[in-house]
């Protein structure tokens, strides 16, 4: 897997899309050069008037997609995991614009992200602009535009850093996929619970009360 340049292989631009799991073309930022961007030129998209809110891959800025309702939801498990915490000191929550470095030339934006405090060096939360801090738990509300390669790359990723959980959340068929390691995955249908578990014990999700909320709920008589 290559940590912070494109591959010597990929000479052509299929190439270099299939490497960054045949994401389409209009995520891949062009400048800089792919293959030279950098974490300055990341922190510069994202202060940026037009805000980017792009990935580190591989020397490529790579824009996440963020849809609305995506958005929506990725702000609901905040809200709640933030409640949660509230009343269980274990850790933080970063949102969706929180790049994390996870490790050198490679830095990822979850949708939603809890780091427990034992991560976090002297029990203080970094000034960085890129936190070098890896999740415990990365919730990934999936977009359109993800693809199963991408997203295939992103877990292999994850638990190489050292992430233990990571959820992908599906609004299309408000379905879950809960993975322990890149294989080892369980599906959540859309009447039943994510839990925390070891990582985040007594934290629950229900995907019924998440999707629910799009929808006004009626007035009581």
């Amino acid at each position: 897997m290559a940590t912070g340049a494109i591959e010597e292989s990929e000479d052509t631009l299929a190439d270099l899309v299939h490497q960054l799991g045949d994401i389409p073309l209009e995520r891949i930022r062009m400048k800089p050069a792919p293959g030279t961007a950098t974490e300055a030129d990341l922190i510069a998209a994202l202060e940026s008037p037009r805000k980017r809110i792009c990935e580190l891959v591989d020397g490529v800025l790579v824009e996440k997609p963020l849809g609305t309702k995506e958005g929506f939801f990725a702000g609901l498990i905040v809200h709640w995991m933030w409640e949660f915490l509230e009343r269980n000191d274990w850790g933080v929550v970063v949102p969706a614009d929180g790049p994390l470095r996870l490790w050198l030339g490679l830095v990822r934006i979850p949708d939603v992200s809890f780091v427990s405090w034992d991560r976090i060096p002297g029990g203080e939360f970094p000034d960085d602009p890129i936190a070098r801090l890896i999740p415990n738990l990365a919730i990934e509300v999936l977009s359109k535009s993800n693809t199963k390669a991408e997203m295939e790359r992103k877990l292999r990723e994850y638990f190489r850093a050292g992430v233990q959980l990571v959820w992908l959340i599906d609004p299309k068929t408000r379905t879950a996929q809960v993975y322990t390691s890149p294989t080892d995955m369980k599906r959540v249908g859309k009447d039943q619970v994510l839990d925390g578990g070891d990582v985040l014990p007594g934290f629950k999700l229900s995907l019924q009360k998440l999707f629910a909320r799009t929808i006004r709920r009626k007035k009581r008589s």
